[in-house]
Parts: structure tokens; sequence; C-alpha cells
């Protein structure tokens, strides 16, 4: 199903990021495990087994995405990247000070922008490999109170799609994801300091719940796969008929 080679995924401490690592290391793919906690990424290294590998990364830091990229050199030539690390925020744009901006759009859009921009010359020079970015519904409607959240998701959208055409003739596909409200680590904690309930939630949604880490991974698994071979440049939403309505 992946070539043979290693696949970096970056946020893969937690959340959607600590599932990806399981979902393709199930499969039998070589994985490197990249977090800004390195305690966490190898938490998930240690649960998710032998072919597992941990590194920390600070995706927002150009040498240390650098670095990041050198660890996955030393176990195999690289093969796909999954930009899944992100991070959010509750404002609106005259609440949200310039410094939560700054680092919203730093770790959402530059980080996504620099993990590509190390990695594809590699898969370029092995003939070709896929990309996925974790952007957000958020990136494809408006949501209230999260005006640097929608701005650096929907960079990511933008970025996907120019990177696609970018490099299709290459053998490089690049695609991205987009989840509507996803039941994580994270989500639970944005839930708190919103004053939000789980059910509120789970009733924006159609589909009456939220989706799951362990859905969305397989969405990006499947997008880095063989089986994917003609998607590039897609937006895979996954958001419980959130956009439909």
């Amino acid at each position: 199903m992946y070539d043979a080679g290693v696949i970096i995924v970056t946020g893969a401490g937690s959340g959607i990021g600590r599932a990806v690592v399981e979902r393709l290391s199930s499969a039998g793919a070589t994985v490197l495990a990249a977090d800004i906690n390195l305690e966490a990424a190898q938490a998930t290294a240690e649960g998710a087994g032998s072919l597992v590998s941990a590194t920390p990364v600070d995706v927002s830091d150009e040498q240390s995405v650098e670095a990041m990229v050198a660890r996955a050199l030393q176990l195999a030539p690289i093969v796909a990247l999954a930009n899944v690390a992100g991070i959010g925020s509750l404002t609106n744009a005259p609440d949200t000070p310039l410094e939560i901006w700054e680092r919203v759009m730093a770790v959402n859009s530059t980080g996504t922008f620099l993990c590509c921009k190390h990695v594809i010359p590699h898969l370029r020079e092995r003939g070709g490999g896929a990309i996925v970015n974790v952007a957000s519904v958020a990136g494809l409607v408006g949501m209230r109170n999260r005006a640097a959240y929608c701005a650096s998701k929907g960079a990511v959208v933008a970025l996907t799609r120019a990177i696609a055409l970018d490099h299709a003739a290459e053998g490089i596909r690049v695609n991205a994801v987009c989840p509507g409200t996803v039941d994580t680590p994270w989500v639970r904690r944005l839930i708190d300091d919103a004053g939000y309930t789980i059910d509120e939630l789970r009733a924006r949604q159609p589909l009456g719940r939220l989706a799951t880490a362990e859905e969305v991974a397989g969405a990006v698994a499947w997008l880095l796969s063989g089986e994917a071979a003609s998607a590039t440049g897609s937006m895979l939403v996954l958001d419980g008929g959130w956009t439909a309505a």
C-alpha cells in the first residue's frame, strides 16, 4: 500500500497525529512521529510498534524542520508527509492579540509550508511521493470567534492547491483533509475554554456526532496510499454534513 521508505507525521503526540501514526504503522509503514512534545511523540512511537521512531520538531522553526527531515533520512528515503501539527484560537479579529495571530499562523500555515518546502526536494529526487495537509472546514467556511484559525486553515487549503499544481508533473501528490469538529484532547480543552458543551458541538453537525481521530486518520492514510493515485489538489471534507447544510 505504501512505498518502501519513511513517512513523516507531525503533531504525532496526540489526537489525529497519533491516530495517523497508528494507522500507518498497522499497515506496515515505517513512520517518524514528530511533535513539539518529544515525550508525547515517544509515547506514540512506543505504542505503535517497532516501525515507528520519534523526534522533536517545532514546525514553525525552519532549523527544527530541517533537523526533522535529516532524522527521517537516517531511517530511509522519505516517501510521504502528513502535516497534522496545529493549534487554535478563540477570538474575533479585534480581540486577537498580535502575538496570538502570529503564533497560530506560524504553526498552522508557516509550519505546513516549511515541512512541504523541505520534504518536496527529497520526494522529487526519488521520482514522487505524497503529502497530506490537515486543514479544516474552518478553511472553507467562516466560523464565529475563530479569526486567526480560519485564516490559517484557509491558507493551508490554498497552499495545498498551489503545491499540488506545481509538482504534479514530478509525481508528487498533495491533498488536504478538512475535518469538522473531531473528538480529541485538544478539542476537549477548547470546549472548556470557550464554555461550550459537547452536545452543542454535536448538534451543529447533521450526523449528530463528532468525528473520531481514527476516522480522520483513515482518510489521511488513504490519501497517502497508492489507492489514491489519481487524487491531487483535493480537499476531502469530513464534517458530518456541516458544510452541506
